[in-house]
């Protein structure tokens, strides 16, 4: 009886020993965390990300002793930046946050080791709701570090009201709104009617030039650097420098947005997000206004047999912390921001994509449920997409954020130049057409040499 007595004992103890059958560590209102917050959706006064982690704090936070702080909205780049700076203990850098919207390129400035692995608290049967298009690219090896809570693609955009009467003053048509060949064409008739204004913008020429490459079946990126020696860059080069020198297409830095307010462009192509930050009237140099609609249409295509553009948007990453509760904080606050109901009322304010497979059907099942017209524009262009696109993740590779800025800076300082160089040959005589023809040479050649530093 007593051997039978000090074995049971003997299990217990070894149970309760085991890590396994340890009671984790959890935040509750008597034992509440804070968990700081850096992301990128909106500005700090106008942020439906904010709005959105207001409920929760009000909610599901408060019921669990969770609060989310939001202690900067920025950008992309400018949180690459700060988490650069924070990871290196550069002087003066902001303490790194608990938990970052970002790419995934950033898990490598901020050293893998350092992250939390979202799938070590979600669940199989809970990951297995996401998207696995969404959920594949925040892998690193067997480890999770970027969990998708929102994604956007890339999409055309026109000031309607500007461009119907445009078209209703040359034979430009909706039409050649599908390609990128009927763009640039509507984009150098448009600089001579306009008297030299440009028609449209690209907000991301690395983008540009990765969809484009596969339309013609090779790859912007291979080792980890840019094979602009490759034809199939030739082809996508050619109409864009061709356009870019000629006239038409804004080279300045900035985003399009920006620009439609003053009418210095009615196009662009850029993310779907951007329909967040789209204005409804333009100012012109009178200080005079005017109301405008805007409409979305899908990413213009390159070849009549491949339709594709990227998927964008990061994802959320959280610093693995020794404090249990700030762990599983994160994690109860990452699976109510992608529940269904929530995710969906987050992206229908941002332009993004909701990360779930329900999710995605639902709102695609019923447009209604997004109230705003421009919204529901971007939207069904997505729809069509959705449907007879290939979508496509950018790759990581080594320095891969520097090279592609790189090339953003470098192609639009090259154009800008040649430009110029146009203008000012042709103005003094020589035959515009051979000069063009030199200039798509010579920037082809130029951004090759820089590309190879």
């Amino acid at each position: 009886m007593k051997k039978s007595i000090a074995l049971i004992l003997s299990l217990i103890i070894l149970l309760i020993s085991v890590p396994g059958c340890e009671k984790k560590a959890m935040p509750s209102p008597e034992n509440p965390v804070t968990l700081t917050m850096w992301h990128v959706y909106g500005s700090q006064t106008k942020s439906p990300l904010n709005v959105i982690i207001d409920e929760f704090n009000n909610t599901i936070g408060k019921e669990n002793g969770i609060t989310i702080n939001v202690v900067s909205v920025t950008s992309s780049s400018a949180i690459d930046k700060a988490l650069a700076a924070s990871a290196n203990g550069e002087p003066g850098s902001e303490s790194m946050p608990d938990l970052f919207v970002a790419y995934p390129r950033v898990a490598e400035i901020v050293g893998k080791d350092r992250l939390l692995a979202w799938n070590s608290y979600f669940t199989e049967k809970e990951l297995s709701a996401f998207r696995l298009d969404f959920l594949s690219e925040g892998f690193f090896d067997d480890k999770l570090l970027v969990l998708p809570i929102a994604k956007s693609t890339e999409a055309f955009y026109i000031n309607k009201t500007l461009f119907d009467r445009f078209i209703a003053d040359s034979d430009v048509t909706y039409d050649d709104m599908r390609t990128f060949d009927g763009i640039f064409e509507a984009a150098r008739k448009y600089y001579d009617h306009s008297s030299g204004m440009s028609f449209f913008q690209i907000n991301d020429y690395y983008n540009y030039a990765y969809t484009g490459m596969k339309a013609y079946g090779s790859e912007l990126v291979r080792n980890g650097r840019l094979r602009l020696d490759d034809e199939a860059f030739e082809k996508v080069w050619e109409p864009l420098a061709r356009t870019a020198i000629y006239g038409g297409l804004c080279l300045d830095d900035g985003y399009a947005t920006a620009r439609w307010k003053t009418a210095e462009i009615i196009a662009n192509t850029g993310s779907t997000a951007d329909v967040l930050y789209q204005p409804t009237q333009v100012i012109y140099p009178d200080n005079s206004t005017e109301p405008i609609e805007a409409i979305a249409l899908p990413y213009p295509t390159f070849t009549a047999d491949a339709s594709g553009v990227v998927f964008r948007g990061g994802g959320m990453l959280a610093v693995k912390n020794e404090d249990e509760r700030k762990n599983q904080a994160a994690y109860i606050f990452a699976k109510w921001l992608t529940d269904k109901e929530n995710n969906i009322n987050f992206v229908t304010q941002t332009g993004y994509l909701p990360v779930k497979t329900d999710s995605f059907e639902l709102l695609f099942s019923d447009l209604s449920l997004v109230e705003n017209e421009n919204y529901r524009s971007t939207y069904r262009a997505v729809e069509t997409m959705s449907a007879e696109y290939s979508f496509y993740a950018l790759p990581l590779y080594e320095n891969a954020s520097d090279i592609q800025l790189n090339f953003e800076k470098n192609v639009k300082a090259i154009l800008k130049a040649a430009h110029s160089q146009y203008l000012k040959r042709v103005s003094d005589g020589e035959n515009p057409e051979a000069v063009l023809n030199e200039l798509i040479g010579s920037t082809l050649t130029e951004l090759k040499r820089l590309s190879e530093r």
